[in-house]
C-alpha cells in the first residue's frame, strides 16, 4: 500500500508538472504569435513607382529657346510620356477616429516628363543673312531641342475602404514644384502649383500593390509660360 501511494504522489506530481509546463508553453506561444502579429500587420506605408503618358494644356511652340520663335518650324508636340516614384506615409487609419475604413496619408513624389522634341532653330542656332540680306536659318544650324518637366510634390491622399484588398483614392489639393526645361524666352524655369488626383490600387500579394493613376496639374505659370498637364498611368508599389 504504501508502495501505490508513493507511486500515486509521483504521478501527481508529474501531472502537475506537465501542466505547469504546458502552461508555460502556452504562455510563451501566445507571446510569440502576439510578436509575429505585430510583425506582419501591415502600416498603410508605401514605396511606389509610376509611369504613364501625359499631356500640356498649351504647347510652347514660337518661344525663343524652344524653336528660336519658329524660325524654322515649330517645337510644338504636347503629348508625351513621365516616370516617377515616392512614399505614402501614414497619417491616420479612421480619419482620426470620424470615419473607420477611411485613411490619410502624405504623399512625396518625384516625377519627370518628356513632353516633346523637334530638330528646329533655337537660342544657340546661328542665323546667317538669307537672300536680300534677311536673316534665316540653314539647315545645318537646327539642333533636335527636348521639352521636359520635374515636379517635386507634397500631397494629402485620402484612402477608402482601409484593410481591405482594394483601396480606392483621392488627391483633393497637393502641393508641386516645377522646373521646366527648356527655360522660358524670359529664362525663367521655377513655378508653383497645385494638383487634383484619383485612383485605386489593388492588393496581388502581402504587401505588393498594383494601382491607376490619374491627376490634374494646375500651375500658377510663374514662367510667363503655360505649365498645366495632366497624367494617366499605372504603378507599384511595396508596403513597409
Amino acid at each position: 500500500m504504501q508502495v501505490l501511494r508513493s507511486r500515486g504522489n509521483i504521478g501527481v506530481w508529474v501531472v502537475a508538472v506537465l501542466l505547469v509546463a504546458a502552461s508555460a508553453f502556452s504562455d510563451r506561444g501566445t507571446v510569440l504569435a502576439q510578436d509575429t502579429t505585430k510583425e506582419t500587420t501591415a502600416t498603410g506605408n508605401r514605396v511606389f513607382f509610376r509611369g504613364g503618358a501625359g499631356g500640356l494644356t498649351s504647347d510652347r511652340a514660337g518661344e525663343l529657346i524652344t524653336d528660336g520663335h519658329g524660325a524654322a518650324g515649330k517645337n510644338d508636340g504636347s503629348f508625351g510620356y513621365y516616370i516617377g516614384g515616392g512614399t505614402d506615409l501614414m497619417v491616420t487609419r479612421d480619419l482620426w477616429g470620424m470615419m473607420s475604413g477611411v485613411a490619410v496619408v502624405g504623399e512625396i513624389g518625384l516625377e519627370f516628363k518628356r513632353w516633346a522634341s523637334a530638330n528646329v532653330a533655337n537660342g544657340d542656332t546661328a542665323l546667317p543673312p538669307g537672300p536680300g540680306g534677311v536673316t534665316g536659318v540653314s539647315n545645318g544650324g537646327l539642333s533636335k531641342v527636348q521639352l521636359t518637366m520635374l515636379t517635386v510634390s507634397v500631397a494629402p491622399k485620402v484612402k477608402f475602404r482601409q484593410g481591405t484588398d482594394f483601396q480606392p483614392w483621392i488627391i483633393p489639393a497637393g502641393l508641386d514644384f516645377h522646373v521646366i526645361s527648356p527655360t522660358s524666352s524670359q529664362v525663367n524655369y521655377l513655378d508653383i502649383g497645385v494638383q487634383f488626383g484619383g485612383g485605386a490600387e489593388f492588393r496581388v500579394w502581402k504587401e505588393l500593390w498594383l494601382g491607376l493613376d490619374s491627376r490634374f496639374h494646375l500651375a500658377s505659370n510663374q514662367t510667363n509660360t503655360v505649365n498645366n498637364f495632366w497624367t494617366a498611368g499605372i504603378y507599384g508599389a511595396i508596403g513597409f
